[in-house]
């Protein structure tokens, strides 16, 4: 018995493509997307423009208001020598170091044997310049050092016995009498007179 059911013409041409469906992405790809397109938020402050950015009357303006708040209005000049704030237990000096440019060794080898040293940059950079290359604070010829207060404590009481020792020794230079001389050196009218007191000096008007 022969087969009466009609086959399916063929199409002509070429075949359709097959279409491929794109994979379904997974949760942790949907994630990385959606942090990636997030906007970045940030606590920080935006950063100030910079000086080419800024106008100049601005950035002028900023500067001098900077300026003043670090002026003391009090200050009739700057004080060159001023010492800054030493550490605990410590007493700076300015020494001589050079005078007319010339190094004067022996003095400085005799401050470094009472005890002086001198005083690294690194602690007050802001007494020399930025650059960095003074490894030591020096200006016009002096050279910033340091000693323990304790030392310098005791040099400064040897300092005044040995001066009121000089003195004392002097009282009794005038008011001793010379073998052969006038003996009463002890009366008021004869007695010499030693002030120990400070006294302004006259300034010649001419």
């Amino acid at each position: 018995m022969s087969d009466t059911r009609e086959k399916p013409a063929k199409r002509r041409g070429r075949p359709p493509k097959e279409v491929k469906q794109a994979p379904t992405p997974s949760l942790k790809d949907v994630v990385a997307d959606f942090v990636e397109a997030a906007p970045v938020v940030s606590d920080r402050p935006p950063l100030r423009p910079s000086l080419r950015d800024e106008d100049p009357r601005v950035a002028a303006a900023r500067r001098a208001a900077e300026i003043r708040a670090n002026q003391n209005p009090d200050d009739d000049g700057v004080d060159e020598f001023k010492l800054p704030r030493a550490p605990d237990g410590w007493t700076y000096e300015w020494k001589t170091k050079s005078v007319m440019g010339a190094i004067n060794h022996a003095h400085l080898t005799e401050l470094r044997r009472q005890g002086w040293e001198e005083v690294p940059t690194g602690r007050h950079p802001e007494e020399m310049p930025a650059d960095g290359k003074d490894p030591i604070i020096e200006r016009k010829g002096m050279v910033l050092m340091q000693r323990p207060t304790v030392i310098v404590e005791e040099a400064r009481r040897s300092q005044l016995m040995k001066a009121r020792s000089q003195v004392k020794f002097k009282e009794e230079q005038l008011n001793g009498a010379p073998e052969g001389g006038l003996g009463h050196r002890n009366h008021e009218q004869v007695k010499p007179r030693i002030s120990k007191g400070y006294e302004p000096m006259p300034v010649p008007k001419d």
